[in-house]
């Protein structure tokens, strides 16, 4: 079975987490990274204008860059990223809709300062159509997931 551990890092925590993990489990590793990469500000999810709560709210795609040639190739894909509004970054949703997942296990770990996991399996799961499962797991370490997933 092949895994890959995909993530979108803010400010570094998930980035934390997602390589001490490919290493862990010698897993194939891409981050997530947005075209238009985020400033501080536009993180600053306190303030309403900032790019994070408008492409939240308008529920905007979010061009990636990047992509992984041979995705089909994978059985088991993990996904890590802060969750923003109960649910994954728009990036990540992004990101999900431009591959096929069907008969894949998707694991979505989540890292988060104050939030919980809430809905984001539920959430996250029209973005990966046909996949065989998606679960989601709030998360503070590599071994966590490793463990969670059964690795």
């Amino acid at each position: 079975m092949k895994t890959l551990i995909t993530y979108f890092s803010a400010q570094g925590t998930t980035a934390k987490v997602a390589n001490a993990l490919a290493t862990m489990i010698d897993a194939d590793l891409f981050e997530i990274r947005p075209e238009k990469p985020y400033t501080g500000a536009e993180l600053k999810w306190t303030n309403p204008l900032a790019r994070c709560n408008r492409e939240m709210l308008g529920r905007k795609d979010v061009p990636v860059e990047g992509r992984i040639a041979a995705f089909d190739q994978y059985d088991i894909v993990l996904i890590g990223f802060p969750i923003w509004y109960g649910a994954a970054p728009n990036v990540v949703n992004t990101f999900c809709k431009s591959y096929q997942w069907n008969g894949k296990r998707v694991f979505a770990f989540a890292t988060s300062g104050g939030s919980g996991i809430g809905r984001t399996a539920e959430k996250l799961a029209p973005h990966v159509k046909g996949a065989a499962s998606v679960d989601a797991k709030l998360v503070h370490s590599a071994e966590e997931v490793k463990e969670w997933v059964g690795l």
